[in-house]
């Protein structure tokens, strides 16, 4: 059975994703986490010295958590398991635990329990093993990508140290991406591929910072390139990172022609239009919580701020339905829509958003500000989370000149730009007056 498992093992290593195959096996490969992972740094010295203590590994999504842990199973010369909190049962750790009892009555060894997504384990699994990590019988380290403060239990947050893992630079990506497009053994480097600097770039962008994306778009631009030059271009990047849309089903035309007509007479104004669709639908035994949700879109999407009374209007006839039903409520989603179609007619809200969600997707993801992150434990407080942040309420007109809410490079970019339609006027107006107040200060 041994051969069969280590023929599984190596099958299992060539046969696995390129994030998998390329993770580093040692400090030395690793990139990034200077800041606890750097020479002299507190964690670097407790993996080197193989005197790991229970910790806990917070930080996002592919920054290393796991590799840390299978580096420090490398490591150490303690019994190193490995589970998931996803799967995992307080039956089969108390297994665990019991068999490390064992093996430091019988061997004198140390067992040292990976967790992997400890936030998923509740207040009891984790009372589980609390008392045998205070005595020593486990040394737990657990990765979770959620505030540990809120995540995990008190008792065992004051018997670990918690060491915050930040996402990926820039430089880290780029390392990686080349050393797995140039690995022969583990990586791509048998492919004899080259990347566009673009396509660099590109993928570092759609990465979040995450390791394990870039590394997964990486190999798909590869798996799939077919063209002779063997060059990842900025095409071939995009299609790799390009996030697939659900597929739609195209039955049922009719239904959604007419609710396209009831929608676009409303954002044309034409009231009467709108009703004859209205009537067409509630006629065909159309459900009349799918018109009231199409409603509710339309407020904010084509009226917005020119009337902010549009979206209330829409979904107290939402509620109007789900209280009286039909045949009655034919008559609230008349009336919602003729105040609809009627409103004057913004869509700067919408045309924000989408400009904001465009730097969101085509942008390096940056870090919230640190005076902004909320900060209500002590460890929160202890990294300067919340530090240096004004409240507005304590300046003159509510409004403190001096306090950047954006990351610094989008500090100076304007998405939301008023029309000069009904109630935006005015918002338009104090904008202006806040926004030159904010010059001044420069």
């Amino acid at each position: 059975m041994d051969l069969f498992d280590k023929s599984y093992d190596q099958k299992i290593k060539e046969i696995a994703p390129l994030a998998d195959r390329i993770r580093p096996v040692n400090l030395t490969e690793f990139l990034g986490q200077k800041h606890i992972l750097g020479p002299g740094k507190p964690l670097r010295k407790l993996i080197t010295s193989d005197a790991i203590s229970s910790i806990i590994l917070w930080g996002p999504p592919g920054s290393g958590k796991t590799t840390i842990a299978k580096i420090i199973a490398e490591k150490t010369k303690s019994e190193f398991i490995q589970i998931s909190a996803v799967t995992s049962s307080v039956a089969e750790v108390r297994q665990i635990i019991k068999k490390g009892k064992d093996r430091i009555k019988f061997e004198g060894r140390r067992t040292i329990l990976f967790v992997d997504e400890i936030h998923r384990f509740n207040k009891a699994q984790q009372d589980a093993f609390l008392p045998w990590v205070e005595n020593g019988t486990i040394i737990l380290v657990g990765a979770t990508t959620e505030n540990p403060s809120f995540e995990v239990t008190s008792p065992l947050m004051s018997r670990t140290k918690v060491f915050k893992l930040e996402p990926l630079t820039d430089n880290n990506l780029k390392a990686i991406i080349m050393r797995a497009l140039k690995d022969q053994k583990r990586g791509l480097g048998k492919l004899n591929l080259k990347i566009e600097p673009k396509a660099i770039t590109y993928i570092i962008n759609h990465s979040g910072g995450d390791a394990r994306v870039a590394l997964n778009a990486l190999e798909f631009a590869a798996l799939t390139k077919k063209d002779r030059h063997k060059i990842i271009n900025l095409e071939d990047a995009k299609e790799a990172a390009h996030q697939k849309s659900i597929y739609y089903d195209k039955q049922g035309d009719y239904h959604y022609d007419t609710i396209s007509a009831f929608i676009k007479s409303i954002r044309g104004s034409d009231p009467d239009a709108a009703l004859y669709w209205l009537a067409r639908m509630i006629d065909a035994g159309e459900d009349p919580r799918f018109i009231a949700r199409r409603m509710i879109i339309l407020a904010s999407e084509d009226i917005g701020n020119a009337d902010p009374h549009a979206l209330m209007v829409a979904t107290a006839a939402a509620s109007a339905v789900e209280y009286v039903g039909l045949p009655e409520a034919q008559l609230n989603l008349a009336q919602a829509t003729t105040y609809l179609a009627s409103a004057p007619k913004s869509n700067a809200s919408y045309l924000a958003y989408l400009n904001a969600l465009k730097d969101v997707k085509t942008k390096k993801i940056e870090p919230v500000p640190i005076h902004l992150r909320n900060a209500p434990t002590d460890l929160m407080r202890d990294l300067g989370f919340g530090r240096d942040y004004q409240y507005a309420h304590n300046f003159a007109e509510h409004f403190a000149p001096d306090q950047e809410y954006r990351p610094k490079k989008l500090q100076d970019k304007i998405y939301y730009k008023p029309s000069e339609q009904g109630f935006e006027i005015k918002i338009k107006e104090r904008l202006n007056q806040l926004r030159n107040l904010k010059r001044k200060k420069k």
